[in-house]
């Protein structure tokens, strides 16, 4: 891996975030977090009120990078089967021998979108929990093999909406990132209104394919990160945890803290964001980019912190004052 051969395949998504740019208008830091959680081989939860862009966002990512894509509505009667698939009994003609083959589902494809994911039951909702990690599907004894690369993008409305479950914490667990996306800004509503009233529809030219994205994935887990940054990473996932801190506000408003994953998260996606930018080693600032969408789903705020106001943000940016230091 070569300096020149790192930025020729980060030039291609840097070219990719302008076509998104044709019909996405603002949400720079979401469209990075997207990039960077499917160069460290992870997933993304979108979090966001409806009509804020986040399904269009997910569809025009799969026109850009030229993969197979699929779109699940999550709603309360949809059942596993309608994610990984099933058996179903056919007939071979030639010989009248009745036999089950399985059907597969839509979660066996490149890109795909979980919409409205806490929309359905956690019954439901774990039926992701092996094909998130394990990048395979287990139905009635046997193991099939996801496509190659598999990125599984979430949205979700807030919890306090009507109609709605939070997911399993260990669902929540498998994220890298859990990003919030938020309301426009003045400047950006308008040209929002401008271009989807009118008649013109932008064209989305395919930038990246399959191959980039494995070659790219392989190349991030080269990218360098000194051990006093790795050190830094440990101490602040640490510093979450109310049995390990020193902090008076983790001990005082913090139910659970983030476990090691968190911190093989970070790792992973500070390397991404140096990829991106054409770096080949990580500095600190990729480490603070990163850190509120890795951290922000993996503490857990207990009711003290909900009466009085504290959020994990405010939480989380006090701990980065390690990076500082």
């Amino acid at each position: 891996m070569s300096e020149t051969e790192i930025q020729q395949l980060s030039n291609k998504f840097q070219l990719a975030k302008k076509e998104l740019a044709k019909v996405i208008v603002g949400q720079e830091q979401i469209i990075n977090e997207v990039f960077m959680a499917l160069l460290a081989d992870g997933h993304i939860l979108l979090e966001g009120v409806p009509g804020l862009g986040k399904t269009l966002l997910v569809r025009s990512l799969s026109r850009v990078m030229s993969m197979d894509f699929h779109r699940i509505q999550f709603t309360p009667d949809l059942m596993p089967s309608d994610i990984i698939g099933m058996e179903i009994l056919e007939e071979d003609r030639s010989t009248g021998k009745r036999f089950f083959k399985f059907s597969k589902g839509p979660i066996f494809t490149h890109i795909l979108l979980a919409d409205e994911i806490n929309r359905t039951p956690p019954k439901t909702q774990s039926a992701l929990l092996e094909a998130m990690q394990e990048r395979e599907v287990t139905y009635a004894g046997q193991t099939y093999e996801l496509p190659k690369p598999f990125f599984l993008l979430a949205t979700q409305n807030p919890l306090e909406q009507s109609g709605t479950f939070p997911l399993p914490e260990a669902q929540l667990d498998r994220f890298l990132f859990y990003s919030i996306v938020q309301y426009p800004a003045e400047n950006e509503e308008l040209e929002i209104l401008k271009q989807t009233t009118g008649s013109t529809v932008s064209e989305i030219i395919p930038q990246i394919s399959a191959e980039d994205i494995l070659k790219a994935k392989k190349w991030v887990r080269e990218v360098v990160i000194d051990d006093h940054i790795i050190a830094k990473i440990n101490d602040l996932v640490r510093s979450t945890r109310p049995q390990t801190s020193e902090k008076k506000q983790v001990k005082d408003f913090v139910d659970w803290g983030a476990g090691p994953r968190a911190g093989q998260s970070i790792i992973l996606a500070a390397k991404a964001r140096a990829f991106m930018q054409g770096r080949l080693a990580v500095i600190p600032e990729d480490v603070e980019s990163v850190a509120q969408a890795v951290l922000r789903h993996r503490v857990v705020m207990n009711f003290t912190a909900r009466t009085e106001g504290y959020t994990v943000t405010e939480l989380i940016k006090e701990l980065l004052n390690v990076f500082k230091s």
